[in-house]
């Protein structure tokens, strides 16, 4: 009797085909986070961001979907900042995950103690006017003494969880413009806040309130080591 089953069972499959009952390797490389998901979002992206480094961005995509796991973010919208690189590139892209779009790319200020062109130097400390780097996700605009305004909260203990007690916020800004660069070497800076231009604040900030991802690079090797969004 078992025997007759299996006999009907595999005619089935023959008559309707595997493709339903099986994972292909196809598939399999869709799963999200896998490398191989990563390696080709990396790839997708890339062919529309040439200017962001793939590494990077490979590092993003990776605490995007961990942050997806634990629930903290379930929106396909990912804001990458690179602060290894000079405030006069566009060093802000905000990508479109699901559809591999990217959104923006602009530019973005540093902490005012953080350095002058190049970002070298971050904290987690109030007052000490500097950028954090890390994993972070949005949380409630507002308008207030820099206008239209995003609130940021931390995700990394130690690294850059004291961003919402300290004013850390998008807002924009005078001091960032390419009138400004080209006038200056460099653009302004600001207290430690994610400031960018004020042609682009209000539809950046629409784009990424309300509980999406932001990953803000340096290489800073205990970070890149220890960081449970990269692990």
């Amino acid at each position: 009797m078992r025997f007759r089953y299996l006999l009907f069972f595999v005619s089935l499959l023959s008559l309707v085909g595997w493709g339903p009952f099986l994972l292909t390797s196809a598939n399999y490389q869709q799963v999200p986070g896998s490398e191989n998901w990563i390696s080709q979002e990396v790839q997708a992206i890339s062919a529309k961001a040439s200017n962001l480094d793939k590494n990077v961005l490979k590092l993003s995509l990776m605490a995007y979907q961990k942050a997806q796991q634990q629930g903290i973010t379930q929106k396909g919208i990912l804001t990458v900042i690179d602060y290894s690189r000079p405030s006069t590139e566009k060093r802000l892209w905000v990508i479109d995950v699901v559809n591999n779009k990217v959104l923006f790319n602009t530019y973005v200020a540093h902490g005012k103690n953080s350095g002058e062109l190049n970002s070298t130097s971050f904290s987690n400390k109030p007052n000490s006017l500097k950028s954090s780097f890390g994993v972070f996700v949005t949380d409630t605009t507002y308008t207030g003494h820099d206008g239209y305004s995003l609130h940021i909260r931390g995700l990394e203990h130690g690294i850059n969880d004291n961003v919402y007690s300290r004013s850390v916020i998008f807002h924009g800004a005078a001091y960032v413009s390419e009138a400004y660069a080209r006038a200056r070497g460099m653009m302004g800076r600001s207290w430690g806040c994610m400031a960018v231009g004020f042609d682009v604040i209000h539809p950046l900030i629409n784009t990424i309130k309300d509980k999406t991802l932001v990953f803000a690079y340096y290489p800073d090797q205990n970070w890149l080591k220890t960081s449970k969004f990269l692990a």
